[in-house]
């Protein structure tokens, strides 16, 4: 196939365009292709009252031919040079079919821009228009048979990228930009659920000659399943993203003003004044100044000009050995108080009040003494030597449930009790 365009210049030595095949496919395409370069080739202004001559010509379905004179006098508002422009260059390059009879009406290339650009525009501001568009060509393609694997590629790239744009937004950690999210997958609900329903058809409808789902188009529509499932479990993420950020609200005082809303408030506002807020609220970072006194420079300049520090501090030999001493006894616990304590314990013939016995030598000794007290009569308290005598001794720690003053030898207030012996 000749080619009167040259896409060899743009190719590596050796390969021809027939060599591509998705290249060669849009070749064989060139009239389809011809007409959106027709519509959207040359200056923008140029490409919008092109659209809208174009779109106003087909949407007069009961009539479709025009007379020139019919779309002068509609397109009055556009000057009159122009609008000949407009339209020669759309007879010229197939999107106009000027008839024997000298009417205008639009060819079929043209009718096919003008339905598929349509379709783009018929989506609200708050939905998302390639997710649309792609979930309505799917529809139409699985209803007439027409289905490609590249249609199914197109939506799942799209779903894809939503939910990458999703992540993105949670692992921000903004509030409004999880809120912005947020309200786009709710708009594109819709949309999701279509896409389902679709590829439930898709897989039950779409069979080859042996009655199998084309390895291609299952491959694919499996992959967009999971893509929406994925994108189902979106919300809830969002949820625990925003009560997070809830946990991290502050509120201003007793304004009632959280800190969300003081964000708000100053999204709301233009840059110049914000700028003008920011005026004279922030103040020049501090000058640290460190200014050594006498005896530092002193010390300083003794190890930098001291022959004998620089040596000592430059000595890096160990200390000479020493043989480890041999007749060092073991260190021992004192147990002069447990002792002491065992004795007293044993001239109470009947009672004593714990205070005599706790109290002396200061705070330390005498919590210390209390603690031995409490494992009095305990017999399941592990405990060997001397300490297990004690908690074997025939005396019970009995405290009340108030306190009694002392107000010397660092203690302040001791339980009131007794310590009893047992029997008596």
């Amino acid at each position: 196939m000749a080619l009167d365009f040259n896409l060899q210049d743009f190719l590596t030595p050796g390969v021809e365009p027939d060599d591509v095949p998705t290249l060669w496919a849009l070749v064989r395409a060139r009239p389809m292709v011809d007409t959106f370069i027709t519509l959207f080739r040359g200056g923008e202004e140029e490409v919008f009252i092109r659209l809208h001559v174009l779109r106003e010509i087909g949407a007069r379905a009961d009539l479709p031919r025009w007379l020139p004179e019919e779309l002068r006098r509609h397109f009055s508002y556009i000057e009159t040079i122009k609008l000949e422009t407009v339209l020669k260059r759309l007879r010229e390059n197939g999107l106009m079919a000027f008839g024997e009879d000298g009417t205008y009406q639009l060819s079929d290339a043209g009718r096919n821009a003008v339905a598929a650009v349509s379709a783009l525009l018929r989506f609200g501001e708050n939905e998302d228009a390639e997710l649309g568009f792609l979930t309505t060509q799917l529809a139409g393609m699985q209803a007439t048979g027409t289905l490609t694997p590249e249609m199914l590629q197109h939506l799942l790239a799209k779903l894809n990228a939503l939910t990458a744009s999703f992540e993105d937004a949670i692992a921000s950690g903004s509030e409004f930009r999880i809120l912005d999210a947020r309200s786009r997958l709710s708009s594109n609900i819709r949309w999701l659920d279509k896409g389902t329903q679709i590829l439930r058809s898709l897989l039950t409808d779409d069979k080859d000659e042996d009655g199998d789902v084309t390895p291609d188009i299952a491959r694919t529509a499996h992959a967009i399943g999971l893509a929406q499932s994925r994108l189902a479990r979106v919300d809830a993420a969002f949820q625990r993203a925003l009560n997070k950020i809830e946990s991290q609200r502050v509120t201003l005082g007793a304004s009632g003003v959280s800190s969300s809303d003081a964000a708000a408030w100053l999204r709301s506002l233009d840059i110049r004044r914000i700028a003008a807020l920011a005026d004279g609220a922030m103040g020049a970072g501090p000058r640290t100044q460190f200014v050594a006194g006498g005896h530092e420079l002193l010390d300083r300049a003794e190890s930098a000009l001291s022959e004998e520090v620089r040596q000592m501090e430059a000595d890096s030999s160990l200390p000479p050995s020493e043989e480890a001493p041999t007749d060092q006894a073991n260190e021992s616990e004192d147990l002069s108080l447990l002792t002491r304590l065992s004795e007293k314990l044993s001239g109470i013939p009947t009672a004593a009040p714990a205070q005599q016995l706790i109290l002396g030598g200061g705070f330390g000794p005498a919590s210390y003494r209390l603690s031995l007290l409490s494992l009095l009569g305990n017999e399941e308290a592990q405990a060997e030597g001397p300490v297990a005598d004690l908690t074997q001794m025939p005396y019970d720690l009995l405290l009340e449930s108030y306190l009694v003053e002392v107000m010397e030898d660092e203690v302040s207030h001791i339980s009131a009790g007794n310590v009893v012996r047992r029997g008596a």
